[in-house]
């Protein structure tokens, strides 16, 4: 379709170019992961258009973004992973208890038990529990980092403990 002619993909991504956003921000999140994503799925556009018979090109655009976006925030957790491995024992255990006299091992068996608890959490939810609780930042800190209002991260951190309360059994915690 494009092949060859670079006026014709300008004129692709002047059309698509909000609507790609729009797409990848949706999944993402953050402003300027959406930019960086957004290039991806137009470089993606560039190289396979030449020789990609597409017929409904709207679709295809919308396909590719919600994949690149789907690969960003994957490449993204595990990256994160990554660098919280160890976490466990860098982190101290959380006073669930309100005891510093608990058997240490018991205290970091529970801190375990809680991180992967934690990671059934929704990500949106996990991001904002973890930044609130365990990274003690305030709520205007976090919604500075997440760019969206304080009101939301409110929101968040209310539907987490509702996520919470809904999927966790205390026994697990006992």
């Amino acid at each position: 379709m494009l092949a060859g002619d670079e006026e014709a993909f300008r004129e692709v991504v002047r059309t698509y170019r909000n609507y790609v956003f729009q797409i990848v921000f949706s999944v993402v999140r953050h402003p300027k992961d959406a930019e960086d994503v957004m290039q991806e799925v137009f470089l993606k556009m560039y190289t396979s258009l030449p020789q990609t018979e597409v017929k409904g090109l709207k679709a295809w655009i919308s396909r590719v973004a919600v994949n690149k976006a789907i690969d960003y925030k994957r490449k993204a957790y595990r990256q994160r992973e990554t660098a919280t491995d160890g976490m466990e024992e860098a982190m101290p255990p959380p006073s669930l208890s309100g005891s510093d006299t608990e058997d240490p091992l018991l205290s970091k068996e529970l801190q375990a038990l809680v991180m992967r608890k934690l990671e059934e959490l929704p990500e949106n939810y996990r991001d904002v529990i973890i930044a609130f609780y365990y990274e003690d930042k305030s709520y205007q800190q976090i919604a500075d980092e997440q760019e969206v209002t304080v009101q939301t991260i409110k929101s968040k951190l209310y539907r987490a403990k509702q996520w919470i309360k809904q999927h966790w059994k205390e026994e697990e915690f006992e």
